[in-house]
């Protein structure tokens, strides 16, 4: 595996994990060169017979990578580790490929990146609410939050 710092072509793997219930390889690499630690992933390329309905009709092939980059880009800069966000994205993936439809509106993926950043992060939920949501004005923002709020309040007193 090449280095991503030096190139060099060489890496000895340190350790190997098995995750995502035996379907991923997970290991932590070191060059020889530079001595720079790295991870990769090993997973089974599986055939896509899953499609994504988009607003406008279109359809294009379901792609963890772009799910999973929407959860990066919610989290930016945020205290969210890369491995809770891998575990959201192949939950989000196990469930669309469990329900046996072939086809799956873009909403649907939408709602279940809403409910799993809900659930990781509050201020990476709103930011995602904010684009998927099509918020127009601070008002939209406000009522989110305050929505999160009193979810937050009704949780604390056990209602």
């Amino acid at each position: 595996m090449r280095c991503p710092v030096c190139g060099m072509m060489d890496s000895r793997v340190i350790e190997t994990r098995s995750t995502e219930e035996g379907r991923v390889n997970r290991r932590r690499r070191e060059c020889p060169e530079c001595q720079t630690r790295f991870t990769t992933y090993e997973r089974l390329e599986e055939k896509n017979y899953l499609w994504v309905v988009k607003k406008d009709g279109r359809r294009e092939a379901f792609s963890r990578e772009k799910l999973l980059r929407g959860f990066q880009i919610a989290c930016d800069k945020l205290p969210v580790p890369l491995e809770r966000l891998e575990e959201a994205a192949s939950h989000i993936e196990s469930e669309l490929k469990s329900s046996g439809q072939g086809e799956i509106a873009a909403s649907v993926i939408g709602d279940k990146v809403s409910e799993e950043l809900r659930k990781i992060n509050k201020v990476a939920y709103v930011r995602f609410a904010s684009v998927y949501r099509e918020f127009t004005d601070i008002s939209n923002f406000t009522n989110e939050i305050a929505r999160l709020l009193e979810d937050k309040e009704v949780h604390r007193n056990g209602k």
